[in-house]
């Protein structure tokens, strides 16, 4: 049979918290990733991809059901998250294997997989506060004990650093690594399945703090210039309330071993994304090995390979650190769809689309039907050079958590050239010009001559809930 017309493997790589500008070949030349450069050479990138969540299981949640978070009811990290289009592939015939992160909640339920080697926690202190995953097992069979936070806290550096940490335990054990090589061994070591073909999802931990690059990666990059968007006062004291808090919380809680500050230094700054850029650069090199073990396995030549992250990180642009904000720099991801034998390679889509997209795409490509109710919608047209309408308008939304705290819930609604962030509960909010301001710094909220363009998306982001309430009632009543 021609390799086009079986279903293929499904190799589906995902990030935790890397930004849209992180990968050479799509532009952004601070950086070295040659083995992701190969997909993006080989296959479709999607350059106005959006996700629908700014942190980790909201948008994960979407990702892997293809309905909004309002709809699935996961809302912020630690709601209950336990089915996915997963369990259709694995009822469809497909075996499904997870290794590294996926962040469901419980961590180890079996969302679809027949098997899991969950890798979550990195550095973790709320959730499964005590899970135990296969990376605290692997150290502890060797005797070590992984870095973390109460280790930096003891550091007399811990307040300045904004969460930048070299590793300097066994590079090996570095998380990113661990898992890279737990994939490449699990491809190389697990018998082939003759019968049913693959879905393998690859969670890496990394490039989300703390930001861990080993040693030799990390000078490398501090020797590097970075862009830095400058940060005002003006822009600051034009963010909505919440934002303000959120930025005074994150200095005094350190989430995920990062002290936020007011006013780093450019030298903090830079330190921080060269640490960051060096994680990075330490996931793409696995990449490549992941690559070479699937195609030395004979998985290559009938796979669909999938590159993303589930949302990316201010790094401190619009004074800001992490993410729970709805700049484009958080909301804005990577994604890229290689299968030479399928799709014609070397290609950018433009147009808006949000990240859960992808998703009844592989279905389709695995001859399953995908479920009617879905708020995604296929870009498989897209990915076979067919005529495919772009959204008019993506959406990403919140629930208050530990860290966004001001605030029940907060929703974004952004088209090609404006965006809108509203707040349920607080009259102030954000309007952002991309044409004449794509950076995002002049907030127009007030602005009296924008009354009717904020008023226009006022209007889209409600007839977007109610229609999404009426499309989903049947799905969301018995989903849970």
């Amino acid at each position: 049979m021609n390799k086009t017309t079986e279903r293929p493997h499904i190799i589906f790589i995902i990030t935790d918290q890397q930004r849209f500008d992180t990968i050479r070949a799509l532009g952004y030349d601070h950086i070295d990733t040659p083995n992701i450069d190969r997909l993006v050479g080989e296959g479709v990138t999607f350059t106005d991809c959006y996700i629908t969540a700014p942190s980790c299981a909201p948008s994960r949640a979407s990702l892997f059901t293809g309905y909004y978070p309002h709809t699935t009811g996961i809302l912020k990290n630690a709601d209950a998250w336990n089915h996915s289009w997963i369990e259709e592939l694995r009822e469809g015939g497909y075996r499904t294997i997870n290794v590294g992160k996926m962040h469901s909640y419980p961590y180890h339920t079996p969302l679809g997989f027949e098997e899991r080697y969950v890798v979550e926690n990195k550095d973790r202190y709320m959730e499964e506060r005590y899970y135990f995953d296969e990376w605290d097992k692997a150290l502890w069979a060797r005797g070590l004990v992984k870095q973390q936070r109460e280790f930096y806290r003891q550091r007399p550096d811990y307040n300045e650093s904004l969460g930048a940490f070299t590793w300097d335990l066994p590079a090996d054990t570095h998380p990113d690594n661990f898992v890279g090589d737990m994939a490449t061994h699990w491809i190389r070591t697990k018998p082939k399945d003759e019968e049913r073909p693959l879905f393998l999802e690859i969670g890496f931990p990394g490039p989300h703090p703390p930001y861990d690059p080993t040693p030799e990666m990390a000078e490398k990059y501090l020797q590097r210039d970075l862009p830095l968007l400058p940060v005002t006062e003006a822009e600051l004291d034009g963010q909505p309330a919440p934002y303000k808090a959120m930025r005074q919380h994150n200095v005094e809680v350190d989430h995920d071993s990062v002290v936020h500050m007011l006013e780093p230094s450019d030298e903090q700054r830079h330190r921080q994304r060269a640490y960051y850029m060096a994680n990075v650069e330490m996931i793409d090199t696995k990449i490549g090995e992941i690559l070479q073990a699937l195609e030395d396995k004979g998985y290559l030549e009938n796979s669909v390979i999938v590159f993303t992250s589930d949302h990316g990180d201010c790094l401190t642009d619009h004074g800001h650190s992490q993410k729970w904000s709805m700049y484009d720099t958080i909301t804005r991801i990577p994604l890229i769809v290689s299968s030479p034998q399928r799709f014609a390679g070397d290609r950018r889509v433009k147009g808006l689309c949000q990240q859960m997209d992808i998703g009844p795409a592989l279905l389709e490509l695995a001859d399953i039907t995908p479920n009617l109710s879905m708020e995604a919608r296929s870009l498989l047209p897209a990915l076979q050079s067919q005529p495919w309408e772009s959204r008019a308008h993506v959406f990403a939304e919140h629930g208050r958590d530990a860290i966004l705290q001001e605030t029940e819930f907060m929703t974004m609604v952004r088209s090609e050239d404006w965006k809108l962030v509203h707040f349920v509960d607080c009259p102030q909010g954000q309007l952002f010009d991309l044409q004449n301001d794509p950076d995002e710094v002049i907030n127009l909220w007030d602005v009296v001559a924008h009354a009717d363009k904020k008023r226009e998306l006022l209007d889209v982001l409600r007839d977007w809930r109610i229609s999404s309430d009426v499309h989903t009632a049947g799905w969301s009543a018995n989903w849970r």
